[in-house]
């Protein structure tokens, strides 16, 4: 239990106070023996049991009723199952909006996971006492001060976008503030829904939190406000690929992408596992350069794979945008692929290292391209040449060098490739690990010398995904005699089978880094001799990267600003204008909102992340280890559920108070005795017996014979 004016609990003493008048009513009185009142005391010796109890009930009740008292006025606070607030008056409440796509479903009553989640703490939270209210989303990652808890209920411009929200960020944020404001108590509340891929608990930056809360003096006390509630017959739209290819007939647009429901993933889709109860026809909209079309696709298993799907297109025209989109559902952010087209840019990979013929595999495999339509070509080069080459031409560079530092020139060439988009591969080379040796948070560990198998692999997404028949790559065939351990924060893709990490990606926003344990050399593994896995990796990260070549990029939500998209040039940085998409969002927010953007030449069509369709929700142990040694708390809620995260049951209290008084008043009426005219012969002389019923009629009409011995003891024995 806990209370919005704890320090009027300060009078609970005062419980105590009938037991003190019951103890100094008892010695107010002195006893006086009196010969003839032990024959009294012996023949009314039965009902001494029930006085007693009597009394007894009579001192709880009052008891009782002074509790009921100070607790009501103590203003008693409940949620549920459990209390939310510490207690007494806080200095600052900060709150963290967890604004995600998947905050966009809509739920009971109309509302999304959001907007419950703003209206719930509106509400509960002004029933709480605080100095100042922060506000922290996930977009723009800054404290806003509050002038009251109501005008959460203005914030009409925080509405779900499709980027994934960051909550170690978030958090660090928090510490920051904490840090900078020094205030001397804090409730820090989280509404989100809890998904794996916005909490990131592989994160070391959780560490760092913990360790900074625990150092301060002041309170912390943290919440989180959960909406995990799923929509298991939500379907998504996941676009892959958007290509303009040149054919004899003339130009083509190839589109592939896959509608699934939330609940199903293609492998359960594949081994048939999943009921086909909704599937059917399913009425798709395609736009093309603003013409609309319906095409109708039929799901099978929960799900629509389609691979190259070629609308024709106009020779003439290089480049242009679309639009698919699925009928409305309960969560609309994930109901649309944007998509940009232009003439196939050449795929050209740079590989740097210092001994080409041990990046030979390498080499053939980036050297050739998967399909007919676009070219591929590679450039090789020393650590020290990479300077001076132009990175806007590279949709890959695949690193087999030391990892320089970052104070190093290659350094910051790397930074500033992969802030225009491209994608980076690390293979290990012979130099010694060094821990200033790291890129996007991630480094080489020790080496290792012991065959492993790979146990297992991500099969859904990303550069070890199935093949879009639904096939898996051989993963599982792969030999590793030597490799490195990998040592900082990241996904892991594949595993092998003593638990080391063999691919990895990076975990921020920006765009992929993948660093990969082991190297094509025959002594190290059997990459280059099985060759299919190693073609399909180089390929895929490959495609990846070509979406940042030329003037038409497909980008996910929140990695980069559109001004970051081409920083070398100064016009990048001129006014964008919506295409397609929301008319209404702001300008500060596009590149966290799905749609197609457009600024003279260039366009960009934003997309939510993969990560965004994964439905896992953090579990509680996983929870409990994040915040270990923190005051946290988690609240469950539904969205449409009308109920009060904090409530007073102050009514309850007082309600007792008049319980236990009305007791009070009921036991404390006189015994009600009905004499009757009957001797009993017993042997006594008839005057003995006349005595006896005399006091014992005497004793009946005093009501006790606790009240009759009183008046003696008082020395007025009537």
């Amino acid at each position: 239990m806990s209370f919005l004016q704890p320090l009027l609990l300060l009078g609970l003493p005062l419980i105590a106070l009938p037991i003190v008048i019951h103890l100094i009513h008892q010695r107010r009185f002195q006893t006086v023996q009196w010969a003839a009142m032990a024959f009294l005391l012996a023949a009314t010796k039965m009902s001494k049991g029930y006085a007693r109890l009597r009394q007894w009930l009579i001192l709880a009740a009052r008891t009782l009723a002074v509790a009921g008292l100070v607790f009501a006025v103590s203003r008693p606070l409940s949620s549920g199952w459990l209390g939310m607030a510490a207690g007494g008056r806080v200095d600052t409440t900060v709150v963290l909006l967890d604004r995600s796509a998947s905050m966009s479903q809509v739920g009971a009553g109309g509302r999304t996971k959001l907007e419950s989640g703003i209206k719930r703490l509106q509400e509960s939270l002004g029933k709480l006492e605080s100095d100042h209210y922060i506000l922290i989303d996930s977009v723009g990652l800054k404290p806003i001060e509050l002038s009251s808890v109501e005008q959460l209920a203005d914030l009409s411009e925080f509405q779900g976008v499709s980027a994934t929200a960051d909550i170690p960020a978030m958090l660090e944020v928090v510490e920051q503030y904490l840090r900078d404001q020094q205030p001397s108590r804090t409730e820090v509340w989280i509404c989100s829904d809890h998904r794996v891929s916005d909490w990131n608990p592989g994160s070391g930056r959780w560490q760092s939190f913990r360790d900074a809360v625990l150092s301060r003096t002041q309170t912390v006390r943290i919440h989180s406000l959960a909406f995990e509630e799923a929509g298991t017959e939500n379907l998504q739209l996941v676009g892959k690929a958007a290509r303009r290819v040149e054919t004899d007939k003339g130009a083509e647009l190839l589109l592939s992408f896959r509608v699934q429901r939330q609940d199903v993933t293609s492998q359960e889709a594949i081994q048939g596992k999943i009921s086909n109860e909704l599937d059917g026809p399913l009425p798709i909209q395609f736009e093309l350069n603003g013409v609309v079309t319906e095409i109708e696709l039929q799901m099978v298993s929960g799900m629509i794979e389609v691979s190259d799907y070629s609308v024709p297109i106009e020779s003439t025209k290089e480049n242009g945008w679309g639009r698919l989109s699925l009928p409305a559902d309960i969560n609309e952010q994930d109901n649309h692929f944007f998509f940009t087209y232009q003439k196939e840019p050449t795929r050209r990979t740079l590989i740097v290292c210092s001994d080409p013929e041990s990046v030979r595999p390498l080499e053939f495999a980036s050297s050739v391209s998967a399909d007919s339509a676009s070219n591929a070509e590679v450039t090789l080069c020393e650590t020290e040449d990479v300077v001076g080459l132009e990175s806007d031409s590279f949709s890959l560079v695949i690193w087999h060098s030391a990892i320089p530092r970052q104070s190093d020139p290659e350094h910051v060439w790397l930074r500033s490739y992969r802030q225009r988009g491209g994608v980076i591969l690390f293979f290990p080379d012979e130099s010694t690990p060094s821990d200033d040796r790291e890129f996007a948070s991630i480094r080489w560990g020790d080496r290792e010398e012991r065959v492993n198998q790979v146990s297992n692999w991500e099969v859904e997404r990303d550069l070890l995904a199935n093949t879009l028949s639904g096939e898996s790559l051989p993963v599982g065939d792969l030999r590793v005699e030597r490799f490195c351990k990998i040592v900082g924060e990241f996904t892991t893709l594949a595993s092998l089978s003593d638990g080391d990490a063999l691919l990895v990606k990076s975990i921020d926003n920006a765009s992929p880094v993948y660093f990969c344990a082991t190297t094509v050399d025959p002594l190290d593994s059997n990459f280059a001799s099985g060759g299919v896995v190693l073609f399909a990796m180089v390929q895929r990260a490959m495609t990846q990267g070509a979406k940042s070549l030329g003037l038409s990029r497909l980008v996910d939500a929140g990695t980069l600003s559109f001004a970051e998209q081409w920083p070398a040039d100064p016009d990048s940085v001129k006014e964008w204008l919506p295409v397609a998409g929301d008319s209404d969002v702001l300008s500060t927010e596009f590149s966290v909102t799905s749609g197609v953007y457009q600024s003279g030449d260039r366009w960009l069509a934003v997309n939510r992340s993969e990560l965004e369709d994964a439905p896992k929700v953090i579990s509680d142990t996983e929870l409990e280890q994040l915040f270990a040694g923190l005051s946290f708390r988690t609240v469950r809620d539904e969205v449409g559920v009308e109920r009060s995260l904090i409530q007073e049951v102050w009514r309850l209290f007082l309600l007792l108070m008049l319980l236990m008084l009305l007791a009070e008043s009921a036991l404390s009426l006189p015994r009600r005795h009905t004499t009757r005219g009957k001797v009993i012969s017993s042997g006594l002389p008839s005057s003995e017996i006349s005595v006896a019923n005399v006091f014992g009629n005497e004793a009946q009409r005093s009501g006790s014979i606790d009240n009759t011995a009183s008046a003696f003891r008082s020395g007025t024995p009537g």
